[in-house]
């Protein structure tokens, strides 16, 4: 069965959505993260997301004191990324109690020093995040685009033993228009047995189903959860969820 990973974006304090990463699409779905992630642990959740994305546009963390509120519940697992460009930051991470560290942008910019945090910690702490447009891959929160195409990226990071990874085809995101399942099939086929997990464009069970099918180990979901279209203890859709209301969103345009 493929796990459903909600995810759980931070803007000041509070649990956000973007539309293909552009902060002047922000939607506000929580004030409380801690109470939010306490909820799908009680649906059955073992392992969530967290995004500071203060961080991805700062360049160091900006809600360590969040992530160790959340990694402190019990029966959760995290893993955490934005802003971590740094080894000091990567530890702090660790040290807050995130079970792995999403690095994207320092892969792509400062590749050497990743390695060095890889021979100090262990390549299973990294979780590698893949962001995708136009088959190149992008970084610093999305407001970038590097020339390097994933199969090159995918395939230099497998060889220094990251495994799990999770891919986003950031033109989906958000945007509740389906996943991208053919191209997380490329991706399997170059990188047979990686750990991939599906990230973007999910808006329905159905679309949980083709990512099973396609061989994916889990799936990140954000909006498709909180707007109620798909319950985190798939394959039942529900509209109300088990804590009986679906958690409704404020529509915020940052200044």
């Amino acid at each position: 069965m493929i796990e459903i990973i909600p995810a759980i974006d931070l803007i000041n304090g509070k649990c956000v959505r973007l539309r293909g990463g552009k902060f002047d699409t922000m939607k506000i779905y929580s004030d409380k993260p801690a109470d939010l992630a306490r909820q799908f642990r009680d649906q059955g959740v073992t392992y969530l997301h967290i995004v500071d994305l203060d961080g991805a546009r700062t360049g160091n963390p900006a809600h360590i004191g969040l992530l160790k509120e959340i990694a402190a519940i019990s029966g959760i697992k995290v893993d955490f990324g934005g802003g971590i460009r740094s080894k000091e930051s990567f530890k702090a991470v660790l040290e807050a109690g995130a079970d792995r560290v999403s690095i994207g942008s320092l892969a792509v910019t400062r590749p050497h020093e990743l390695e060095e945090w890889l021979s100090d910690f262990g390549a299973d702490r990294v979780i590698l995040g893949v962001d995708v447009k136009k088959e190149k891959v992008a970084y610093h929160g999305w407001q970038s685009e590097s020339a390097i195409g994933w199969q090159e990226f995918i395939g230099y990071w497998l060889g220094k033993g990251i495994n799990r990874i999770f891919c986003t085809d950031i033109e989906r995101d958000g945007a509740l228009n389906g996943p991208s399942v053919e191209l997380y099939k490329r991706i399997l086929r170059q990188f047979p047995g990686i750990e991939l997990i599906a990230s973007g464009g999910v808006s329905g069970p159905e679309d949980i189903t083709l990512l099973e099918q396609a061989g994916l180990k889990g799936v990140i979901v954000g909006k498709a959860i909180y707007e109620g279209r798909l319950s985190v203890s798939y394959p039942l859709l529900s509209k109300e969820g088990a804590g009986g209301g679906t958690l409704r969103e404020r529509h915020c345009e940052l200044e």
